[in-house]
């Protein structure tokens, strides 16, 4: 979103026509390059994130307040660390070096790798880490060889732009050119003209400097720290709620169609071979990839004792992995390849206050779940032996 001065048009600024592919001859669009108007006009970036809708439901699901959790919790900073305060061994091929498996922002094997090689101990370093993920050339080629060569610790690098003005305020450096270093790094327009001797001059490291100069982008401390508390959060349900915790993130999931039925619910062995598979498949396709992270956490899910009830025509949700006693969830409809949430919540809605004597009977009341689907159904066992057909056979 970009903010115009009051008594001026966005025309003023940049070029705008009408689309040529659209009959609305009411919508405009702009053509800009952005760092051409930065330093004249505000951008505000409106981004969506899922991490609150799994706060809510997680808090909804456990009766906790997500809110009263301390971000300096020791038990939860473990998790960072390591997998044995999910009870799960160190050494596990699948699992790794840590217990971050499903946790935003820590979740991908490039941020295990990281919190592997970092060892954090405090919520301050997690910080540092989502400002090395988020930035571009600040941690491979940069921090990371800082700090595993042992020259410096990781809460000495620089992992958010608001790390260098605050440094070089700390030397002693003057508010305003500071700032302006960290803006021209920020953009990834390397050091202005002088400042390298200046830095020196107020006693700022050659290895300091170095680093500023590789930089391309750098992310803003304020969104690191969100991103952190959401993560901390959430890691939180996971360590002393898991069974909430695996419920609302397989529904995340699947809502992005990247939970495979078939394949996650019929035990340990299978998802196991799955992933190993994806893994070392040179030539795995995006949508193999997409789905590995609900794999990892499949088995994951299995390896805390955990397990999955069938799905069920009378018992499951359309779209929430219900929780079924003490340690299995339920899984909904929608978990069936490529049905969706509106014929889920329609195969919920027509079930209510009957009791259907075939599959056709099932057809013939929710016409948007397909034939395909509901031969789905049937395989996995959620249509209870339902004959085809309502019609006796006398002969």
């Amino acid at each position: 979103m970009i903010v115009i001065p009051q008594g001026m048009e966005i025309t003023d600024f940049c070029p705008a026509q009408h689309p040529a592919d659209s009959s609305d001859k009411g919508v405009i669009t702009t053509h800009f390059d952005y760092h051409c108007m930065e330093d004249n006009l505000i951008k505000l970036d409106a981004l969506g994130h899922d991490n609150p809708t799994m706060i809510k439901m997680l808090e909804e699901m456990a009766g906790v307040d997500s809110a009263v959790i301390s971000m300096g919790d020791p038990s939860v900073m473990a998790v960072f660390s390591s997998p044995a305060p999910l009870g799960l061994p160190s050494d596990d091929e699948i699992i790794g070096m840590t217990g971050t498996i499903g946790i935003p922002e820590f979740g991908t094997s490039f941020t295990r790798q990281m919190l592997y090689e970092t060892k954090p101990e405090n919520f301050d370093t997690l910080v540092r880490l989502s400002g090395f993920s988020h930035g571009e050339d600040v941690w491979i080629g940069n921090a990371k060889d800082l700090i595993l060569s042992g020259k410096v610790t990781v809460q000495e690098t620089i992992g958010c732009r608001d790390d260098i003005m605050n440094f070089l305020i700390s030397k002693g450096m003057g508010d305003r050119y500071a700032f302006k270093i960290s803006e021209n790094v920020r953009k990834g327009r390397g050091l202005p003209d002088g400042a390298e001797e200046e830095m020196g001059r107020f006693g700022v490291p050659g290895w300091y400097i170095e680093s500023c100069k590789k930089m391309t982008y750098l992310f803003p401390k304020a969104h690191a720290v969100a991103y952190v508390m959401e993560a901390f959060r959430i890691a939180w349900f996971k360590l002393h709620k898991p069974l909430e915790f695996y419920s609302a993130f397989f529904y995340r999931r699947s809502q992005k169609n990247t939970f495979d039925v078939d394949c996650m619910t019929f035990g340990i062995d299978r998802v196991r071979a799955k992933i190993k598979e994806t893994r070392n498949n040179p030539d795995a396709k995006p949508k193999d990839e997409d789905i590995l992270p609900t794999l990892e956490a499949c088995y994951e899910f299995y390896m805390r004792g955990f397990e999955f009830v069938g799905i069920d025509l009378y018992e499951s949700d359309p779209a929430r992995f219900l929780i079924v006693g003490e340690n299995k969830l339920r899984p909904p409809f929608v978990a069936i390849s490529g049905l969706g949430e509106a014929a889920a919540r329609d195969l919920a809605a027509v079930r209510i206050g009957r009791e259907f004597i075939s599959i056709d009977e099932i057809s013939a009341a929710c016409s948007k779940v397909s034939r395909a689907h509901l031969e789905q159904l049937k395989t996995l066992g959620a249509l209870r032996n339902l004959p085809e057909s309502s019609q006796m056979s006398l002969f």
